[in-house]
């Protein structure tokens, strides 16, 4: 597995917005995350947000952005808009649910999709959250703490 991009985000733009308009908090793209096992990623919305949390980080797959985008007709989208942490290359990441796994040195539990919900068709483009089913990302605990850092 390869980690492309990295993102934080200190506020929500989706989550808790149902039947509301979207937030404004924007995702800011960094070369390196800091990892707290049990907490999350410092300096991100979800940062220590409710004990044993599934979400503390979220991964998504650069190949399943790309060929949703290619199938809706964008080529002005950057995988950030998903505000999913990390961007990965090189692994489907629904084999990794209910495993433990190893990045960078950081030892993470994949814990289950990161569902796509009605929000990617604003964010991407109508027909978003259908092409993202079933491979809208994978949430995940932190077991082990460190960094994180974009490849090139």
């Amino acid at each position: 597995m390869k980690i492309r991009h990295l993102y934080l985000s200190s506020g929500h733009n989706f989550f808790g917005h149902h039947g509301q308009p979207a937030g404004d908090s924007p995702t800011l793209e960094v070369a390196e995350v800091e990892c707290v096992a049990g907490q999350g990623l410092v300096g991100d919305r979800f940062f220590a947000y409710k004990e044993n949390y599934q979400g503390q980080i979220t991964f998504l797959a650069a190949e399943v952005f790309a060929e949703v985008c290619q199938k809706l007709g964008v080529v002005d989208k950057s995988p950030g808009v998903m505000r999913r942490n990390v961007v990965t290359e090189g692994v489907d990441l629904n084999t990794l649910i209910g495993q433990e796994f190893t990045v960078q040195g950081v030892t993470f539990a994949g814990v289950g999709e990161c569902s796509p919900c009605h929000w990617m068709d604003d964010a991407i483009a109508p027909g978003a959250e259908a092409g993202l089913q079933g491979r809208g990302g994978l949430r995940a605990r932190i077991l082990t703490s460190g960094k994180l850092r974009v490849e090139v």
